[in-house]
Parts: C-alpha cells; sequence; structure tokens
C-alpha cells in the first residue's frame, strides 16, 4: 500500500449536508475536478468514506 491517497471531487457539494461539505473542504477540495494527495492513513480513509459519493480515488 502506498504512504500517500490521491482523491478527486467529482460531484458537487450543493444540497449536501453542513458536515459532508466540511468533510470535503478539510480533504483540500473545493470545487469539481479538484484533486488532492493525502496521507493513506485511517483517519483519511473514513473521511473519504464518509463522502465517497462526492470523491473517487484516481489510480496512477
Amino acid at each position: 500500500m502506498a504512504d500517500t491517497i490521491k482523491i478527486k471531487q467529482v460531484k458537487s457539494v450543493i444540497g449536501c449536508k453542513k458536515d459532508q461539505v466540511r468533510t470535503v473542504r478539510a480533504l483540500g477540495l473545493h470545487r469539481i475536478n479538484d484533486t488532492a494527495e493525502l496521507p493513506d492513513n485511517e483517519s483519511v480513509r473514513g473521511m473519504i468514506f464518509k463522502v465517497k459519493h462526492l470523491v473517487q480515488i484516481v489510480e496512477e
């Protein structure tokens, strides 16, 4: 397993619950097609799981 994970926002946060919007922002994403490279740990994986309908993991 790699030590970093790259994620991409694929859907808008308009109409989402406030905690989901805050989670997407905390992941470093601000608009559709933004990408962020974060450490691959349990806390980041949990955040991704919470907003899995808005983001996707980018495979390189």
